[in-house]
């Protein structure tokens, strides 16, 4: 799949004389040194990634990592001193004022931390702003705005000033203003930072939930690894301006980089974030309705199972057969396994559901928690010993080995 963003030697020296820090980083010098010798920070050192068309694309890092101004970098708010960045194939950094004017207008929308609400206007009035700047006309731009607002659950708040709006309303507004004119990239910079970690979990909540049915390209500033795991499908965790490792959540946790990345990761409890689909496994059998009981008892038989998982033509699992009774219906001569295909002790699980939900379950269940995909098709199984290890797995990566009887709760 072609890249939605692709951002290639990016650099951004701040100072008089940007060129002179060059040949220092060039010679592996420190940002702090370069500073010294040539009065210029370094706020973005060679920067090089990519994001996908509908990914949620986190930049995370302390303060002063750079984090805020790659993504400035991105729509030229902050003009970069070299490099690349190609949207859809173009090179932004080469663009017209006034096609880069049209680019920040239609294609790309930004999510401040501070909301940027102008107080003297209503919501409405907020949200159609940047239509009215782009000159749609009234009627075209309230009902833009209004479909904004229904996305982010603000209809029947339209009238309201932002002075009227708590924190958390107030940042919907500035994300609705975003979202008027359809654009297919946000970039959102700490945009729940300045939130309280109730109202901050909750648009986290709302932001995925949009995701879901919008599939914006996102790119997402953070220094918060939590919201970084909960939020990203690729993260790029930045140092002094450098990008020191791109991966997914689970990638990040499991295999650190550097000590810098390992200091990020040690507290987060891993099992939270390591999820069914990286440990399920192809079910050994499964059947239909039409295959009936003799099928059924051969493929039992084969794959030394007492049991076996029925779905249908669609993969929609039906149940589970025991070969007791399709040896009953084998005896009786009916044919129709539906007859005594069981849904209890049957649990089910998605790909995306963390490892630590699924332990109580796997510890309790005679048989192995059926994982489906995103559209409800069987995608495979889970057994208590995979759970079991993937956990005992992540605790031995804190220094903190378990005894697998213990996490099973048995002697």
């Amino acid at each position: 799949m072609e890249e939605k963003i692709t951002v290639k030697g990016l650099y951004k020296i701040f100072g008089k004389a940007p060129h002179r820090a060059f040949p220092l980083l060039e010679k592996g010098h420190s940002k702090s040194e370069i500073l010294q010798q040539t009065g210029c920070t370094v706020g973005i050192d060679n920067a090089t990634f990519s994001v996908a068309p509908g990914e949620t694309f986190v930049v995370m890092g302390l303060s002063g990592s750079g984090k805020s101004t790659i993504i400035r970098c991105l729509n030229r708010l902050i003009e970069p001193t070299a490099g690349e960045v190609w949207v859809d194939g173009e090179n932004v950094l080469e663009a017209s004022s006034k096609h880069l004017l049209a680019l920040r207008r239609t294609k790309m929308s930004m999510v401040f931390q501070n909301f940027g609400l102008l107080p003297h206007r209503s919501v409405l009035k907020n949200v159609e702003y940047g239509l009215e700047v782009c000159g749609e006309d009234s009627a075209n731009r309230t009902g833009k705005a209004m479909a904004a607002l229904d996305l982010v659950g603000l209809v029947g708040y339209e009238s309201s000033m932002p002075s009227e709006l708590s924190g958390g309303m107030q940042q919907r507004v500035g994300l609705a203003r975003a979202l008027a004119n359809s654009p297919e990239i946000l970039l959102m910079d700490e945009a729940f930072s300045a939130l309280d970690p109730l109202i901050r979990t909750q648009m986290q909540d709302e932001l995925i939930d949009l995701q879901d049915r919008m599939r914006k390209t996102i790119v997402f500033i953070t220094h918060d690894l939590d919201e970084a795991l909960k939020l990203g499908d690729r993260i790029a965790i930045m140092k002094d301006g450098k990008i020191v490792q791109i991966g997914t959540p689970e990638d990040i946790l499991t295999n650190p980089m550097d000590d810098y990345v390992r200091a990020f990761v040690q507290n987060v409890d891993k099992t939270r974030i390591i999820t069914a689909g990286a440990i399920k496994r192809k079910a050994p059998a499964i059947v239909t309705p039409k295959d009936g009981p003799r099928v059924a008892i051969r493929h039992m038989e084969k794959h030394g199972m007492s049991f076996i998982f029925v779905i249908d033509h669609q993969r929609q699992l039906l149940g589970i057969l025991t070969i007791e009774d399709a040896l009953e219906l084998e005896k009786t001569k009916q044919k129709d396994i539906l007859l005594k295909v069981k849904q209890t002790d049957v649990y089910v699980g998605t790909e995306d559901t963390p490892i630590s939900d699924l332990l109580p379950t796997a510890v309790s269940t005679k048989y192995p928690i059926v994982i489906q995909s995103s559209s409800g098709k069987f995608a495979g199984v889970v057994d208590r010993s995979s759970v079991l290890a993937e956990v005992q797995k992540c605790l031995e990566r804190d220094n903190a080995p378990v005894p697998l009887n213990e996490l099973a709760g048995t002697d």
